[in-house]
């Protein structure tokens, strides 16, 4: 396949290899079932789930432990989904400060009150990049060390023919992808930074999304991976039925494995989705041992699940069907020793993925603790977070800001769904169960200082001027 590509390109390119080799396992795969029998599936012993309650009542040892550990966000991802340029790290999420600014800021408050010298690590993607590197100067003076590599490059390949879309390596953005956060390992290795940290006497990666502002480092699981020996650290947390496809820690032939939707065989789906048989998912915030991390880079053994993900390039004015292959770093608990999940509270588990994240997170239903840390207000004595749905109106962040210019208040909403093109004015209030569905061609405006509580808005309502 790599014909189009020149001998001396090929023979100088890490990456290339690497991919080649992820290439090569897939095609060698591809006729090979990727779902898992379902009766060698059983479900985790109390030893390899253990509940977070469990961990509470050890002895800390904050200065003996945190010297051991360094902080890694993945921070490849671009804003596009939301309708912004850049990385999405550094949309503005609480307070005029961004995902970035948070996890500086909940690494400099743990430096400064242990006397710490905790790192941070980014893994950017080519996407990314660039533009992390300007922003991270702001925080040279800060009391957190930022340190960032690259992950790979790899190049898409067409779908029907598996030849790549690359004729060169200078091609176009469009004709490469990152491939997965589960190339952190490898890219982690090939930037020198492992060795690094490694060599300064650290032990443990906390490695979580960059868009999760629940995973910040917890000294109660911290101190129980050094004490238990510990190689790798899943954290879970309780399904609800909006996580009924999240990947969740499974037994098989005596290993702990991470399970995906996309392994279940169809009959059994319904199955998984099961948050009874099923109660845990995957946070992906992750603890991983370094040196166990080394051993099985060397030995070549983190050979993870490949995941074929779609896309589309446009040529010729027409989308052509590519296929980037990827795979999941939560896949490689079942490579590690004594490897097993904690179940964590839902709070170590908030990430903005969408407009309808972002209303959530910039409510009165958090605080902004120390600054850096979003707690849930004592305020919200009941149930879990609301659920909010925002129709397409609202997909783009600037379309978001314009129609909701003020988050309103929403301590005692349970659900909420906006459908169509609505407005909400100052200081509004929802609580209960609130419905706003505009029709098509009308709009809705809610007009300043109103309470909403278990109504359902429909049609047009337009407040004017005079």
């Amino acid at each position: 396949m790599y014909k189009y590509l020149s001998a001396d390109e090929f023979k100088d390119s890490k990456e290339m290899k690497s991919f080649f080799q992820l290439f090569k396992r897939y095609i060698e795969n591809k006729s090979v079932k990727s779902e898992v029998s379902w009766d060698e599936i059983k479900s985790p012993t109390h030893k390899e789930v253990v509940d977070y309650k469990e961990l509470e009542n050890g002895t800390i040892q904050p200065n003996v432990i945190l010297p051991k550990l360094a902080v890694l966000k993945l921070n490849g991802g671009l804003g596009t989904s939301m309708g912004c340029v850049g990385p999405k790290s550094v949309i503005e999420v609480r307070d005029g400060n961004s995902f970035l600014d948070l996890s500086v800021k909940q690494i400099e408050f743990l430096n400064s009150k242990y006397g710490s010298n905790v790192p941070l690590l980014l893994m950017n993607s080519f996407n990314t990049n660039r533009d992390t590197q300007q922003i991270i100067k702001k925080y040279l003076n800060s009391n957190c060390k930022i340190r960032s590599f690259n992950q790979s490059k790899f190049p898409r390949v067409y779908k029907d023919s598996l030849l790549p879309v690359a004729t060169s390596l200078d091609d176009d953005l469009d004709c490469w992808y990152p491939p997965g956060h589960g190339d952190l390992f490898e890219a982690l290795y090939e930037s020198g930074e492992l060795d690094q940290l490694i060599d300064s006497g650290i032990e443990v990666l906390f490695v979580s999304n960059g868009d999760n502002l629940g995973a910040t480092v917890d000294l109660n699981i911290l101190q129980y991976m050094l004490d238990s020996h510990s190689e790798y650290i899943m954290e879970l947390t309780d399904k609800t039925r909006a996580d009924v496809k999240g990947g969740t820690l499974i037994t098989k032939n005596g290993k702990v494995e991470l399970l995906e939707v996309a392994q279940v065989p169809k009959e059994h789906i319904d199955d998984f989705k099961n948050i009874r048989k099923f109660k845990y998912f995957n946070t992906n915030n992750l603890w991983i041992n370094l040196k166990a991390m080394k051993n099985l880079i060397l030995e070549q053994k983190l050979k993870m699940e490949i995941i074929p993900n779609v896309k589309a390039v446009i040529r010729n004015g027409q989308e052509i069907p590519v296929l980037q292959l990827e795979t999941a770093v939560g896949a490689a608990i079942k490579f590690f020793s004594n490897a097993h999940g904690v179940v964590v509270p839902r709070s170590r588990f908030l990430p903005v993925k969408t407009c309808s994240d972002l209303l959530l997170v910039k409510s009165n239903l958090f605080d902004l603790k120390n600054k850096a840390y979003l707690t849930l207000t004592p305020e919200r004595f009941f149930g879990g977070n609301p659920l909010i749905k925002l129709g397409s109106h609202f997909k783009k962040l600037k379309d978001f800001q314009e129609r909701i210019p003020h988050i309103p208040k929403i301590i005692e909403l349970d659900h909420l769904t906006i459908s169509g093109n609505v407005f909400l004015g100052k200081k509004v209030e929802l609580k209960g169960t609130v419905i706003i569905v505009c029709s098509e061609g009308e709009r809705i405006d809610i007009p300043n200082g109103s309470i909403l509580e278990n109504v359902v808005v429909t049609g047009n309502l337009q407040i004017l001027e005079h």
